[in-house]
C-alpha cells in the first residue's frame, strides 16, 4: 500500500525537480530575455492555478486513479514538448502543460489518500505525501545534473521525462478504491449512493462553495497565508544572501541545508498531528517561520544566515502536509474533489501572492522591510489557525468522540 500510494508521487516530484533549476537557462538558450525567462518560470504556477477548478471536475468524473494516470502522461508530453521545442513559445507551452498536470495529479493523489487512509493516520499519511514532494524536489536536481554531465541541458528534461513516464506506469498499478456503504475515513472505502434514492442532486462547485464558505473564509484564509509565506521563503534566502555579498556556491549551500532540514522532519510532524491535534503543528509552523523571517534582516554573515535558514526550514518542515490534512478534514464525503479543488485554488493564490507582497514592499522600502512584512503575515496566520482550527474532530468522522489537542 505504501509503495502504491507514494511511489507515483515521489517519481512525479523527481521529474519536476529535474527541470525546475534549468527552466530559465533553457528559455535563455531559446532567445528569451531575462524578464521573459522569469515569466516562463511562473508558468508552472500559472498552469496549476488555472487548472485547479477543472481538475476537481475531472477527478470527480473520472476517479482518482484515471486522473493520476492522465496527469502523469500529460506531464510526460510536456517534457517531450520542451525537448522538441525549437521556439520559446513551444517551450513555454511545454512548461505550462507540466504545471497543468501538477494540479490534476496532486488533487487526485490527495483525494485518493483521504479516502484510503483511516482518520487516525490521516495526518501522518498527508505529511508523508508532503515529504515525498520534498524528497523528490531535493533528489531531482542532482539526478538532472548527473544527466546534464553527459547530455548537456536536454539531459535534465530526458531525466524528467523518464521519471514522469515511470509515474504513469506505476499509477496504472494503483487499485481503484472500492465503493460500498459505510462512512468515509475508515480506509479504502467511499460513500455509496443513497439506497433510498433521496439524493440531493448533482454536486456542483458552486454548491460546495456555498455550503462551506465559512471554512474557506476562516481556515482557508490561514491556508492562503501559510502558502504565501512558504512561497516567499524560497526567494528570501537567495535574495538576502546576495544582500550579504555571498557568492553563488555559498548561497546554494545555505539553501540546500535549509531544504535538508525541511525534508527530515515531515514524519514526526504528522505523528504529532494525529496524536495531539492539528493546532499543535499548524500554529508552531507559522510562529517558527515568522521568527526566522523576522531574524533574517539581523543576520550579518554566512553563519548567522545559515542558522536562520535552518530555523526557517525546520518551521516549514514541521508543517509538512498541514494544508492537505486540513483540506481532508473539512472536505465532505460527497463532493470531495470539488471541495479540494477550490482548496488548492486558494492555496495557489497564496503561492502567487506571497512573492508579489515581498516585491511590492521591497520596491516601496527595502528588502529587510519586505522580509519583515512576510513575517507579520506568518504571525497573523498562526493566530488564525489557533482561533479557527476546530478543537473537535472533523464533522462526519468516526473520531468525533475524541477531542483534539488532547483536551
Amino acid at each position: 500500500m505504501v509503495f502504491r500510494v507514494y511511489a507515483p508521487s515521489l517519481l512525479y516530484a523527481i521529474g519536476q525537480g529535474c527541470v525546475l533549476p534549468v527552466i530559465a537557462l533553457s528559455a535563455r538558450d531559446l532567445g528569451a530575455s531575462v524578464a521573459q525567462a522569469a515569466l516562463v518560470i511562473t508558468l508552472i504556477g500559472v498552469g496549476s492555478l488555472v487548472t485547479n477548478v477543472p481538475a476537481s471536475l475531472l477527478v470527480a468524473r473520472l476517479g482518482e486513479r484515471i486522473a493520476m494516470i492522465g496527469a502523469a502522461a500529460w506531464a510526460t508530453a510536456g517534457m517531450v514538448a520542451c525537448l522538441a521545442a525549437g521556439t520559446l513559445w513551444v517551450f513555454a507551452a511545454g512548461i505550462l502543460m507540466i504545471g497543468m498536470a501538477g494540479s490534476v495529479f496532486n488533487l487526485a493523489r490527495q483525494s485518493y489518500l483521504t479516502d484510503a487512509v483511516p482518520l487516525s493516520h490521516r495526518a501522518r499519511a498527508m505529511s508523508g505525501l508532503g515529504g515525498t514532494l520534498r524528497i523528490g524536489l531535493f533528489v531531482g536536481p542532482f539526478a538532472g545534473a548527473a544527466a546534464m554531465h553527459w547530455l548537456g541541458l536536454p539531459g535534465a528534461y530526458w531525466t524528467g521525462l523518464c521519471a514522469m513516464a515511470a509515474a504513469t506506469l506505476v499509477s496504472i498499478g494503483i487499485p481503484e478504491l472500492e465503493v460500498h456503504p459505510g462512512p468515509t475515513g475508515t480506509g479504502g472505502s467511499r460513500p455509496a449512493p443513497d439506497p433510498t434514492g433521496n439524493d440531493a442532486g448533482p454536486v456542483t462547485l458552486r454548491g460546495i462553495i456555498a455550503a462551506h464558505w465559512r471554512i474557506y473564509a476562516t481556515v482557508g484564509l490561514g491556508i492562503v497565508m501559510i502558502s504565501a509565506v512558504r512561497a516567499t521563503r524560497q526567494a528570501v534566502i537567495p535574495l538576502w544572501a546576495e544582500q550579504l555579498g555571498l557568492d553563488a556556491s555559498a548561497t546554494s549551500l545555505v539553501y540546500g541545508v535549509s531544504g535538508a532540514v525541511d525534508m527530515l522532519v515531515f514524519y514526526p510532524a504528522g505523528k504529532v498531528m494525529d496524536r495531539r491535534g492539528r493546532t499543535w503543528v499548524a500554529v508552531p509552523c507559522m510562529v517558527v517561520m515568522g521568527v526566522a523571517l523576522a531574524l533574517m534582516p539581523l543576520t550579518t554573515g554566512p553563519w548567522t544566515l545559515l542558522l536562520v535558514a535552518m530555523l526557517l526550514g525546520f518551521g516549514n518542515g514541521i508543517g509538512s502536509g498541514i494544508v492537505m490534512t486540513l483540506g481532508a478534514d473539512h472536505s465532505p464525503a460527497v463532493g470531495r474533489p470539488q471541495f479540494l479543488g477550490f482548496w488548492r485554488l486558494i492555496s495557489d493564490a497564496g503561492v502567487m501572492g506571497g512573492p508579489v507582497l515581498l516585491s511590492a514592499v521591497t520596491a516601496a522600502a527595502t528588502l529587510g522591510t519586505g522580509v519583515v512584512a512576510v513575517a507579520v503575515v506568518s504571525f497573523a496566520g498562526a493566530g488564525l489557525f489557533a482561533y479557527f482550527i476546530p478543537r473537535q474532530a472533523p464533522p462526519g468522522s468516526l473520531d468525533e468522540r475524541r477531542p483534539r489537542n488532547g483536551r
